[in-house]
C-alpha cells in the first residue's frame, strides 16, 4: 500500500497589519507535508519556521497567537471549532487578523 499525495493543501492569509511580519505577504497558498495529522497548533510552529520573517514575538506566545489575533477558519472563529485542536483540512483557508494598533 503506498501513501500518495500526503501533503495538505492550505491557503493562509493575514491582515490587518499582520502581514508585515511576513515580508507584507497577506495570501500563501501552501503545501504542509507529512501524512500525520496537522492541528493548527502544530501549523503555528510551521508558521515560524518557514513564514515568519522577524519579530517572533508579535504572532506568537507561548505555543498560541499572542492576545489580539483573531484567527478564522473558513471564515468562522476558531474559538467555535476547537481553537489550536483543529484538525486541518486541504482546502482550509486560515485567516490570522492583527486587532492590535500602535499609538
Amino acid at each position: 500500500m503506498s501513501i500518495e499525495n500526503s501533503e495538505i493543501s492550505v491557503t493562509i492569509e493575514f491582515g490587518g497589519g499582520a502581514e508585515l511580519l511576513f515580508n507584507k505577504k497577506k495570501r500563501h497558498e501552501v503545501n504542509l507535508p507529512g501524512v500525520n495529522e496537522w492541528t493548527i497548533q502544530k501549523l503555528l510552529f510551521w508558521i515560524t519556521d518557514n513564514l515568519l520573517k522577524e519579530r517572533q514575538e508579535l504572532f506568537i506566545q507561548g505555543d498560541t497567537v499572542r492576545p489580539g489575533i483573531l484567527v478564522l477558519i473558513n471564515d468562522i472563529d476558531w474559538e467555535l471549532l476547537g481553537e489550536s485542536d483543529y484538525k486541518i483540512k486541504s482546502g482550509d483557508t486560515i485567516l490570522f487578523i492583527s486587532t492590535l494598533h500602535g499609538g
